[in-house]
């Protein structure tokens, strides 16, 4: 912070991971801020608990909420953040950038209704040509609009689900891969790991699926120490029953990846141990 105020800087574009470790260690309140105008983020899920401690810090900055897999080179949507938004509540991906166009297709392939969950589907001059050396891996995610009868038009199948709210904003839930079929209900991991990371003590939180024991795990992080039946009893009011994580380990830190993304294989991979 010092650096970028010693130098004017007043644009940042980081991944979300940088700006929740500035708010969980409250870095804000203890430096001179530097003059920031936009804070563009992109990469992960920006919980709203963390985007709220920026924005009251820098109330007059434009927050801009940016997604895109590297396949479609490499953003598609963008939502600018100017409402206030609940500490729970999901930050929207919002709506097309130029030059590109998205769909939100079932998994019958029609077009999903407002607030019914599809998979994001990519199309535009922005798609990338395929994998490198890896024809198969190509032809299945880069398909032929299943609307498009007429002529050719390719697609890129992100396999991240997401809907459209009330307000016509496209609402990230999940990574298709990453939901569960847990007694009798499909559930998203990524609406728990909101609803955890809402929680005012909880400052990273990562749910796993343990099909061996078929219970799920929350991983998190948080500034004291917490029981699995103080998180369970804080998430109440938040999730149904069915969603509540059987097990809750809590870490000094959470593992990351070279990306700088929470390691959700390495988690996993402490379940088999």
């Amino acid at each position: 912070m010092e650096y970028m105020r010693e130098r004017g800087i007043n644009f940042v574009f980081w991944v979300p991971s940088v700006l929740m470790q500035v708010a969980n260690l409250d870095i804000l309140a203890n430096t001179a801020l530097p003059p920031l105008t936009q804070i563009l983020f992109a990469g992960e899920v920006m919980p709203c608990k963390q985007l709220n401690y920026w924005r009251k810090w820098f109330p007059a900055a434009l927050f801009s909420n940016l997604y895109g897999p590297t396949e479609i080179t490499v953003d598609c949507t963008y939502y600018n953040v100017e409402r206030e938004l609940a500490d729970e509540e999901p930050l929207p991906i919002g709506f097309p950038c130029r030059n590109s166009d998205v769909l939100i297709l079932t998994a019958d392939n029609r077009p999903a209704a407002a607030g019914e969950r599809g998979e994001l589907c990519v199309r535009g001059s922005s798609l990338a040509l395929g994998y490198w050396n890896d024809p198969e891996k190509t032809a299945a995610a880069f398909v032929q609009n299943p609307l498009q009868p007429h002529y050719p038009e390719r697609i890129y199948r992100t396999g991240d689900l997401v809907y459209h709210n009330e307000a016509g904003e496209i609402v990230f839930t999940g990574r298709a891969d990453q939901q569960i079929k847990h007694q009798g209900y499909r559930i998203e991991l990524g609406e728990i790991e909101t609803a955890a990371l809402s929680l005012p003590a909880v400052r990273h939180a990562c749910a796993v699926y343990d099909r061996a024991k078929s219970q799920i795990v929350l991983f998190f992080e948080a500034d004291r120490e917490l029981d699995a039946a103080f998180i369970r009893k804080a998430l109440g009011p938040l999730l149904p029953k069915y969603m509540f994580p059987s097990v809750c380990t809590q870490m000094a830190s959470l593992p990351l990846n070279p990306n700088g993304k929470t390691d959700r294989k390495a988690l996993a991979a402490t379940l088999e141990s």
